[in-house]
């Protein structure tokens, strides 16, 4: 059932001191008149102080995307994940933002061991002492949602323990009301809900950030990346302990690394930067071309590097999944574009997205063919992929094609990677590494297996259509034994029946009125021809034809007044 407007406006009785709180904030970094004409200060009875006061005026000589930043931050976790997550969709935001957005860290200040102590004890219902053997107070990363520790188990074996943050959820899921009610608010009250679909950001927001507040989901992504990278033996991630695992309490392996961007340890370590760009490259695109299954957030402080150059992916909580049919898809777009042909980028684009209409399709081919045109004479090395991108999105949008969300979140993840691979091989270019498995893909979609398996797939269709086909006599006698007990009504409609009968009626109305006139001609004539023929000019003779002819005359044109008269009154003339 629909929601009316009233039950969309913002919902005062959700918590008002929060509400308060959220539009001060952003009034105070330069939004102050943006609220105040959409009639939100009003509406939530606060003055318009912070439309005026010197922070606001301070913020003017910032940008748009450095005040959102900056709102985003103060506001805490719920705003500062809404930040990083809508740096992913540069389909809906303006680059500019999306640079100042990119910067979003969850560096807070870490909550104290009493906290953690509580949270641990009421997850496992006992002492942490009877838990682990050693348990580190101090948290060796602090974050929005939440931090970790050092500990060792009662084996021995050093863990890393990821705790909740006390009461985050209880927090995020009073923002994400208040979110909800201001984008429906939105909607409802500006052009921009029109414009853009900002529910559908809210409710994608809501999914990814539950999804993070569940560390078993991250704990079972892990196991989804244990088994993908034990193919190719370049990366891995840490083991989960799941004795030790609950929704709020994360234990995994302890990882001794060097972070990917510390090149100073990456050197003293005797790593080879190279071929240690490559292998991440080749990882990354393993995942999205290969597995369908990848880290969505690639940044410096998620990936470690071991002693034997082994890469090493943490927080694994943001993923992206593409299905088979958009890997064949992502894998045509990357042979395209390494390719430079124009129709093969251009088809793979309309395939991943929507096209209002198909005869944009030809344009759109011509846009990108301008597109390649300016990276052809470039090297591969000055060649960013998250700019590429960027330009199809533009493109795209102005050829009236949607692109998937899940294409700009695959976007934003290569973009990043894009960003440690510079640091460590600056030649390199992940599109390079992604033409041969892109190949690969493509070369295994025609393997005996995957005929095989198609094979199968469609033989349950087969299956279907004989089973219909064995039916079908029987069907038929049903039809014929209703036609034979009168229990079977036949209904044709016909388009614009009622305009193509009005237009048969003038056309019949017209060849009747021809046919009349023939007629009275062909009568006229004969007793004009019958009186020269049959009587002389003053004898009885001839003055009855004539009365005749008169007669005549005037019977027919009556007939005809009557018969245009009819059709003028039907309209059918």
């Amino acid at each position: 059932m629909a929601k009316s407007v009233d039950d969309m406006v913002i919902n005062k009785r959700v918590n008002i001191k929060r509400y308060k709180e959220i539009i001060s904030v952003f009034a105070k970094h330069g939004f102050g008149l943006l609220f105040d004409q959409l009639g939100i200060f009003d509406y939530l009875k606060m003055g318009k102080k912070f439309s005026s006061d010197e922070g606001e005026d301070d913020s003017a000589k910032l940008s748009m995307g450095e005040r959102i930043r900056l709102s985003c931050e103060e506001l805490g976790p719920t705003f500062v994940k809404m930040g990083q997550i809508l740096s992913t969709r540069p389909d809906v935001i303006p680059s500019d933002i999306i640079e100042e957005l990119k910067k979003l860290q969850d560096s807070v200040h870490p909550f104290s061991f009493d906290e953690v102590r509580t949270v641990i004890e009421s997850e496992f219902e006992d002492k942490i002492e009877n838990i682990f053997m050693e348990f580190s107070e101090e948290p060796i990363a602090a974050a929005s949602i939440s931090q970790v520790h050092c500990a060792r188990l009662k084996s021995g074996e050093k863990v890393a323990v990821k705790v909740q943050r006390p009461g985050i959820e209880r927090n995020i899921a009073l923002d994400l009301n208040i979110l909800k009610d201001l984008v429906h608010f939105i909607e409802n009250h500006t052009k921009y809900g029109k414009i853009y679909d900002l529910v559908g950001i809210v409710v994608d927001f809501e999914n990814t950030i539950k999804n993070e507040l569940d560390f078993t989901k991250e704990g079972e992504n892990a196991e989804t990346f244990r088994k993908n990278f034990a193919k190719d033996g370049i990366a891995r991630v840490p083991e989960i302990k799941w004795t030790y695992t609950t929704r709020r309490v994360l234990t995994m392996e302890y990882v001794e690394g060097i972070q990917i961007d510390d090149l100073e340890g990456l050197e003293k370590a005797g790593i080879d930067k190279v071929e240690l760009a490559r292998n991440l490259a080749t990882s990354i695109c393993n995942q999205i071309l290969t597995d369908g299954f990848y880290h969505a957030d690639p940044h410096p402080g998620n990936i470690r590097v071991l002693a034997d150059g082994t890469i090493v992916f943490l927080d694994l909580g943001m993923v992206g999944i593409i299905n088979e049919s958009r890997k064949k898809m992502i894998s045509n777009f990357f042979i395209g574009v390494s390719t430079k042909n124009s129709k093969i980028v251009a088809r793979s684009i309309v395939d991943l997205g929507e096209m209002s209409e198909r005869r944009n399709l030809k344009r759109f081919e011509k846009d990108i063919d301008k597109m390649i045109d300016k990276y052809i004479a470039m090297p591969w090395s000055e060649i960013k992929v998250v700019d590429l991108f960027y330009e199809v999105f533009n493109i795209a949008f102005v050829n009236e094609i949607k692109i998937p969300r899940e294409f700009a979140m695959l976007a934003k993840t290569l973009g990043t990677a894009q960003g440690v691979l510079e640091k460590l091989a600056p030649d390199l270019n992940t599109i390079e590494i992604a033409k041969p498995i892109a190949k690969k893909l493509m070369y295994r979609s025609f393997s005996i297996k995957n005929v095989t398996d198609s094979i199968k797939k469609n033989a349950l269709n087969y299956r279907d259509a004989m089973d219909l086909l064995n039916e079908f006599p029987s069907i038929v006698l049903g039809i014929l034994e209703k036609f034979e007990d009168r229990d079977y009504t036949l209904q044709l409609g016909i388009k614009d029946i009622d305009k193509i009968m009005k237009r048969l009626d003038r056309n019949f109305n017209r060849m009747s009125l021809s046919v009349v006139l023939l007629a009275v001609s062909i009568i006229i004539t004969g007793v004009i021809i019958g009186s020269s023929q049959s009587a002389s000019p003053g004898s009885e003779m001839y003055f009855v034809n004539v009365t005749a002819l008169r007669i005549g005359l005037g019977i027919v044109v009556a007939i005809i007044l009557g018969l245009v008269i009819s059709m003028f009154r039907s309209n059918h003339f």
